[in-house]
């Protein structure tokens, strides 16, 4: 019998059978790999059996095999515990006579096939002269994914440290085994009756928490109907006045009562101008009170692209304030007629291009359109000022501006583009934006050549796809609302992450996908219990390392230990024993370093208070010198770099880490509360970001964690 190291798919084990006490041993070792892999114990005993018949086989009918237990991907399931029994002998006959059940052998040899055909999940049988080889495989729990070397490593490691049991050995195992069976089954039967009276016990409680919920669901929609009513009806009652007041401007500019001086026309001029802007604001606040009340009405009907472009020509040019900025409409070639709002589509295309023509001070401002499918995709591109990466998400927020000389000059309501989102929603559609500052910005709506009805509500997004790589993931197993909400607050300004499922399937898929630090688990979810999760994980040798900690209603403290949990408690849940649990899970890990570079102490202790909620650990240095030396020697995932420090300022650090083969691949973030000029800038451009010092606290960890989370997925350097 060897038991090596192997690759995925390769064998773990292989056990020549030439007596009959290698049978037993076989049977030992499958039973021995089924439990290392977290395979259930009754599935553990079927396979044991299955490969003890064949393995008889082999040396009863063929003088002899070998048996080799693997790991193997599966196709449809995911993972497979295989094991094949090979031998030299001359083949079965009547093989199909056999796997039908027909076959009557007066030494038995038949039975064996057909039976433990009936005790694995995928069996195959190929034999002829040379021999034969049956495979026998078992499914792996779901959700446990290919072994990587390391795991396998783990399993051949502890198989090597087990004993194989004797055949008196191996028979009192079995009889133990069947003991243990009928325990469970008195077991779990226990458990059923105690379930059932904890149901009914706290039934009258979890109606009233439904009634409670409902209470405060219909309290949030009618707040949500009360906002929109009273913002369309305070535009109403807004619009009537402002209408007014533009009217009798435009009547005193057109001098309809008498003649106006120089002063006087400025001055009306001036007021005609503040009420058409508070117009616009009145305006898009009742549009965005339509679309949330869910009063807004798609009117489609058929187009031409063309005609649109035309119209919106005529309307928008007068917005030209000089003659240095071009606007240009690219013929839209190829488009089908478009059935969908043109009334909507035009609203959003207007605010794209009057953005554009107020943000680009010279160049060209283009729109275009192509087809994509059964989709068509209207674009916007200007040279002017262009936004910051970090700046995108902001600009889509209800009232988010951004700062800057251009946008102090014109300013507007902050409401455009949001209001844009909305109704490219309400079309089936999306936005979508690129930009670089100083190049000029692309601003997209993609939306159905044939608006084909209300979008449909999506499924929830995928827990995973919400873990930010600059934390540690704490998987929560809990599928009440209000105790999620409790440990967000938990762990809010530390370096872990909830990242919350409530059942068993999106668990073990989340195991499988983030790998956490630790799991939270509540046994007690809605109807399933899941003390199978706790099972699962600790019998797995893939997942056995994730502290799970137990967490419920229910006092079962001793079940909970029993089956492996790392701790227990009760809820209500203190703050201090979660936190406690997740930073000795957390210690576990080796963790990443970033390097601090800046002259002034104060600048250095509030970056590293901001860092204190990732999960990096800080190094500091003063002075550019001291950081190079630092930065060879540690070989930290990121370095934070000030710009301006005596001596050696930002940019030769940033010059001699980027010329150092051994510190030309680590990220550098300047770090600086100076306003770069375009020298500065390019002296910078080999950096992987540019923030701000002096930003609120909030701002500045969400810009630090965004600049972290990009080098983290492979961002590559500006």
């Amino acid at each position: 019998m060897s038991a090596r190291a192997a690759a995925p798919g390769a064998p773990l084990l292989t056990i020549a059978v030439r007596r009959e006490e290698d049978v037993v041993l076989a049977r030992q070792r499958a039973r021995q790999v089924a439990r290392l892999v977290g395979i259930a114990s009754s599935e553990q005993t079927r396979l044991a059996t299955a490969v003890s018949e064949i393995a008889r086989n082999a040396w009863k009918y063929a003088g002899g095999g070998k048996v080799e237990i693997a790991l193997e991907p599966d196709e449809e399931e995911g993972s497979a515990l295989v094991v094949r029994v090979r031998d030299r002998g001359g083949g079965v006959t009547e093989l199909d006579a056999i796997l039908a059940g027909r076959y009557r052998s007066p030494t038995g040899m038949g039975l064996g096939i057909s039976g433990s055909r009936r005790l694995v999940d995928r069996f195959d049988i190929q034999t002829g002269p040379s021999g034969t080889t049956v495979t026998l495989a078992k499914l792996l729990p779901p959700g446990s994914g290919p072994a990587t070397p390391r795991e396998l490593a783990a399993v051949v490691e502890e198989l090597q440290r087990e004993r194989p049991h004797d055949a008196l050995e191996e028979l009192t195992s079995q009889n133990q085994e069947l003991l243990r069976t009928l325990d469970a089954l008195r077991e779990r039967e226990r458990q059923l009756v105690a379930v059932n009276r904890e149901l009914e016990d706290t039934n009258r409680g979890v109606v009233a928490l439904y009634a409670e919920l409902d209470e405060k669901a219909d309290y949030l929609r009618r707040a949500s109907e009360l906002k929109s009513r009273f913002l369309s009806n305070m535009s109403h009652e807004f619009r009537t006045p402002l209408n007014t007041v533009i009217s009798f401007c435009r009547m005193l500019l057109d001098e309809t009562d008498g003649p106006l001086n120089d002063e006087q026309r400025k001055q009306v001029g001036f007021a005609r101008r503040a009420a058409e802007g508070m117009l616009d604001l009145v305006s898009d606040l009742l549009d965005l009170a339509k679309v949330e009340a869910g009063k807004t009405t798609v009117r489609s009907s058929p187009f031409e692209a063309s005609e649109l472009f035309g119209a919106l020509r005529g309307m928008l040019r007068p917005l030209l304030a000089t003659t240095q900025v071009t606007l240009h409409f690219e013929d839209p070639v190829g488009l089908p007629t478009l059935y969908t709002d043109e009334g909507k589509i035009s609203q959003i295309l207007r605010n794209f291009i009057s953005n554009a023509l107020k943000f680009t001070e010279r160049g060209e401002v283009r729109v275009s359109a192509r087809r994509q499918g059964d989709r068509v995709v209207f674009s916007v591109s200007d040279t002017g000022i262009g936004i910051a990466r970090e700046d995108l998400d902001r600009i889509f927020q209800e009232y988010g501006q951004l700062d800057s000389p251009v946008q102090r000059r014109v300013r507007g309501t902050g409401l455009g583009l949001p209001l844009s989102k909305r109704l490219a929603e309400l079309l089936g559609g999306r936005l979508a934006v690129k930009s670089e500052p100083g190049v000029g910005s692309t601003f997209s709506l993609e939306v159905p050549l044939l608006y084909g009805g209300p979008p449909e509500i999506g499924t929830v997004a995928d827990v995973c796809a919400l873990h930010d790589p600059t934390r540690y993931p704490v998987l929560v197993v809990e599928d009440n609302p209000e105790t999620i909400f409790a440990y967000e607050k938990y762990v809010r300004g530390t370096p872990f992450q909830v990242l919350p499922v409530g059942t068993l399937p999106e668990a073990r898929h989340a195991v499988q996908r983030l790998r956490p630090i630790a799991v939270v688990l509540d046994v007690m979810l809605g109807a399933e219990a899941a003390w199978p999760l706790l099972s699962e994980l600790k019998g797995s040798a893939l997942t056995r390392g994730i502290p799970v900690y137990v967490v419920t209603m229910v006092e079962n403290r001793g079940k909970a230990k029993g089956l492996g949990a790392d701790d227990f408690s009760e809820k209500p849940l203190e703050r201090a024993w979660l936190l406690s649990r997740l930073e000795t899970a957390a210690a576990l890990l080796p963790r990443e370093e970033v390097v601090v570079v800046d002259d002034e102490e104060a600048s250095r202790y509030l970056l590293r208070s901001l860092l204190e909620e990732t999960r990096y650990a800080v190094q500091d240095a003063s002075s550019g010198e001291e950081a190079l030396a630092l930065v060879a020697e540690r070989r930290p995932a990121a370095v934070f770099l000030d710009w301006k420090m005596p001596g050696m300022d930002g940019g030769e650090v940033l010059a001699r880490l980027l010329a150092d083969p051994q510190t030309r691949d680590v990220p550098v973030i300047v770090y600086t509360g100076e306003e770069l000029g375009p020298e500065q800038r390019a002296r910078a451009g080999g950096a992987a970001a540019i923030l701000g010092k002096g930003r609120p606290r909030a701002s500045a960890l969400q810009e630090i964690r965004e600049a972290l989370a990009r080098l983290a997925g492979g961002v590559t350097r500006s």
